[in-house]
């Protein structure tokens, strides 16, 4: 629920609501390979954003994310709340892995 919250108010604008993203913008984090094959890398992109290309199910991306201004619990919440909606992996990320990946190890 806390995750929801923040999804509606930081992620909705560009990823929308359902996760489908936008075609040609903004990448789905729905059934999203990328997002599932890599914890680390998507808690990374929350705290420090994105720049360059990338490919998600099989689609090119090239876009900015910004770092978002979240707190290790924040991004916690939301990226549970993505991994367990629209068809993902049902991971559940904790405060401590976003310090984990904060402090690069």
């Amino acid at each position: 629920e806390l995750g929801k919250q923040i999804y509606s108010q930081t992620c909705f604008a560009c990823h929308q609501g359902e996760g489908q993203g936008i075609p040609g913008a903004f990448p789905p984090l729905a059934e999203s390979d990328y997002l599932n094959d890599d914890i680390d890398r998507a808690i990374d992109i929350v705290l420090h954003g994105k720049t360059g290309e990338i490919t998600v199910n099989g689609k090119k991306y090239n876009s900015v994310m910004t770092a978002q201004t979240l707190s290790d619990e924040e991004v916690a919440n939301v990226l549970t709340y993505i991994y367990n909606s629209w068809g993902n992996n049902k991971t559940e990320v904790t405060p401590s892995m976003v310090a984990r990946v904060k402090s690069g190890h």
